[in-house]
């Protein structure tokens, strides 16, 4: 089964609640406004679920795995909104037709380890999680209660970037927020994880997206300045989206090609092509996604 572990799709019902508030985030029509950010125009067709079944099909994807986005903030709003916001999410993401499934979203304010362990069981692949939230200080306590329920069901954790804030201001580059602020959030998650993730929840699938912002490649510099490294984590994936063959062949030679996984990052970016070959394709499009995603797939393709 081909995969693509990491796509945005808005249902009706979570475009609704987003349109109903009147603080970030919001949308006001298709214009969406993120607390000390400039306003983005989203496009209507890329929140239109069969022309998205539709795509998926042209690019080869049996399952696309979906997600709200952590960039909007919502786990770190006032926790009855935060629930709101994710109850309306998920509601609608598990109505989406094939080949779609849905990431949960969760408040880490005040997380509710209840309320995923429901999701999880109406369906969530997993939990999507903000890669600056992984990687403050303290930030592991504080989400321990959401991992464990992931850890007891074999659940995925996928660490996305979140908001971008006052560094993605108006002044800034259409570009900034994806190529600094993002990158900056996905590799320090990358190392927190590294330092206390792994050793506190051993067997705990988790994929960070965008190649976990190139962290991987910073070994040599973490054993140069008294870190220790190790062997290979065979349940610490990356994923592939906005990124082509010279940084997935260079993250490859560091981590092996198998704990690479495709991500696209639809509708804000498209895959690019690879020139990687046929066997290392069916590994990061098949083989790899299928063992991250092994809890929920009732049959994987080898």
């Amino acid at each position: 089964m081909t995969v693509d572990c990491h796509q945005h799709l808005w249902p009706a019902p979570f475009l609704a609640a987003l349109r109903a508030r009147s603080t970030a985030p919001r949308l006001d029509g298709w214009e969406l406004h993120l607390a000390g950010e400039r306003v983005y125009t989203v496009a209507p067709a890329d929140h239109h679920p069969e022309q998205r079944a539709e795509q998926a099909a042209a690019d080869g994807d049996e399952l696309v795995c979906v997600a709200a986005s952590a960039a909007l903030g919502l786990d770190r709003m006032p926790a009855i909104e935060a629930a709101e916001l994710a109850a309306a999410w998920l509601d609608g993401a598990l109505s989406l037709p094939a080949p779609f499934r849905a990431w949960a979203a969760a408040g880490t304010v005040a997380p509710d380890p209840a309320a995923l362990a429901e999701a999880l069981g109406r369906g969530a692949i997993g939990l999507e999680i903000a890669a600056d939230a992984l990687a403050a200080p303290g930030g592991l306590d504080q989400l321990a209660p959401l991992l464990a329920v992931l850890d007891a069901a074999g659940a995925p954790m996928l660490v996305h970037p979140g908001p971008a804030g006052d560094d993605n201001g108006p002044l800034r580059p259409a570009w900034w927020a994806p190529v600094v602020p993002y990158v900056a959030q996905l590799h320090a998650a990358w190392w927190a994880w590294a330092d206390s993730g792994r050793g506190r929840f051993p067997n705990l699938p988790v994929c960070f997206v965008a190649l976990a912002g190139l962290g991987p490649l910073h070994g040599e510099r973490h054993r140069a300045r008294g870190g220790h490294g190790g062997v290979i984590d065979p349940l610490t994936f990356v994923e592939t989206s906005s990124y082509g063959t010279q940084a997935v062949d260079a993250v490859v030679r560091v981590l092996g090609v198998d704990v690479v996984c495709h991500g696209s990052d639809r509708p804000y970016a498209a895959p690019a092509p690879s020139a990687l070959g046929d066997a290392a394709l069916h590994a990061i499009r098949t083989r790899n996604p299928g063992r991250m995603l092994a809890h929920c797939l009732k049959e994987v393709s080898a």
